[in-house]
């Protein structure tokens, strides 16, 4: 064969060959190592990591139910929270029946409702100290912490009510000196009400899901406002604009003790049942929670090795979800191009942009969950991006959940 003919020939069976023949280019094949690499760090939280904590050893925990319990004070922080007060009242009175020693304290943030009228109304069992100007919650559970004298402090949320009897079995978790904070296990009432809210109740038996099993090698990466306990004297101080929950919840692992998720402590919630109101609220807790992260850094770097691969897997890889996924569909989308032509990447970027279309309109109910997990991964990338432009957000407004 003429070297020549020969030369040309190879190259175009390198360069075209292996599309004709199923045989895929070195480009191409790195082509669709990324894209599926950043697939499965958009999973790798969801489910990946979930399984792997399996793997590790398991450290029981070491305590009597029903023993001599501490001292404990319950404090919630709120904001034009008037429809919520009854159901809370009634809430504070039936624990106070079962637990007499419980104190009960509530911070105000000058809300425009009568919010502290009728918290005020309630002196006999909550001690309610109003703002004198919009702080934010972070600011007013700082001032319920320096008020508070009891060896525990349970936080919870003004809209969230808790199982009466599970109190004390939150208590009970601290007879394990290893133990300096308990996370309670939170259920959505109001999972049928709306394709946001049914994929909110979906997205956070998931999240009690993980918590639980990384209590069952040491401890879980924080808590949420919902309701958790830590013990008094590692309450940290928190800067008015980050995220008191993730920051209090977080100081207990970095002092070296165990923060552990409580299957048998029950809190009740309702979700924001508007796309809307989701979608904001997301956003905001994401800015607070990354400029949280960054504040925790220093910190971040004294954890175990086990800890850190928990704190990476459930955190931070979550927060760039959105990032993950864009980059796996476009790696994806190339190695169509490369293997089938422009004409099949584009029919490939028309069928999955008429897919999301469909999936964010809710047009198709089956796409409606796809439609909501877009909208939550992209909530928190801006979230992120905001934490990195220095947006702050200090002050909260409560979620519309009727």
């Amino acid at each position: 064969m003429n070297p020549d003919w020969q030369s040309y020939s190879h190259f175009l069976m390198n360069s075209y060959g292996a599309s004709f023949f199923g045989m895929p280019s070195g480009e191409s094949c790195m082509l669709l190592v990324l894209a599926v690499l950043f697939g499965l760090l958009l999973l790798h939280p969801y489910f990946i990591y979930p399984l792997s904590l399996r793997l590790f050893r398991a450290r029981p925990l070491s305590f009597q139910p029903g023993g001599a319990r501490p001292s404990a004070t319950l404090v919630f922080c709120a904001y034009n929270e008037a429809a919520s007060v009854p159901d809370k009242i009634a809430n504070i009175r039936a624990i106070k029946a079962l637990y007499p020693e419980l104190r009960f304290r509530a911070y105000v943030d000058q809300s425009t409702d009568n919010t502290l009228g009728l918290l005020q109304e309630h002196s006999d069992v909550l001690d309610v100290y109003p703002a004198a100007e919009r702080t934010g919650k972070a600011v007013g559970m700082r001032q319920l912490a320096a008020v508070s004298d009891t060896e525990i402090m349970i936080f919870t949320d003004a809209n969230v009510t808790v199982k009466p009897d599970t109190i004390g079995r939150m208590l009970d978790y601290f007879g394990d000196p290893e133990v300096g904070g308990v996370c309670g296990t939170l259920i959505y009432t109001n999972a049928d009400e709306s394709a946001t809210a049914s994929a909110n109740s979906v997205y956070w038996r998931i999240e009690e899901y993980i918590k639980k099993n990384e209590t069952r090698s040491g401890s879980t990466m924080g808590a949420d406002g919902s309701l958790f306990a830590t013990r008094r004297r590692f309450y940290p101080e928190v800067p008015s604009h980050l995220l008191d929950d993730f920051i209090v919840s977080m100081s207990i692992v970095f002092a070296g003790k165990r923060l552990i998720s409580a299957p048998d402590v029950i809190a009740f919630e309702r979700s924001a049942a508007s796309s809307g109101d989701e979608f904001r609220r997301k956003r905001r807790i994401a800015c607070r929670a990354y400029s949280s992260h960054r504040y925790l850094v220093p910190k971040l770097r004294g954890m175990s090795v086990l800890n850190r691969y928990k704190y990476i897997s459930h955190r931070l890889i979550r927060w760039y979800g959105a990032a993950w996924g864009l980059l796996s569909v476009g790696f994806g989308l190339l190695w169509i191009e490369q293997i089938g032509g422009v004409q099949a990447m584009l029919a490939a970027a028309t069928a999955l942009a008429v897919l999301m279309l469909f999936a964010l309109k809710g047009r198709v109910h089956k796409l409606r969950w796809l439609g909501e997990l877009a909208r939550a991964l992209w909530a928190t990338m801006l979230g992120v991006v905001d934490s990195l432009r220095g947006k702050r957000y200090q002050t909260w407004q409560p979620a519309q959940t009727r």
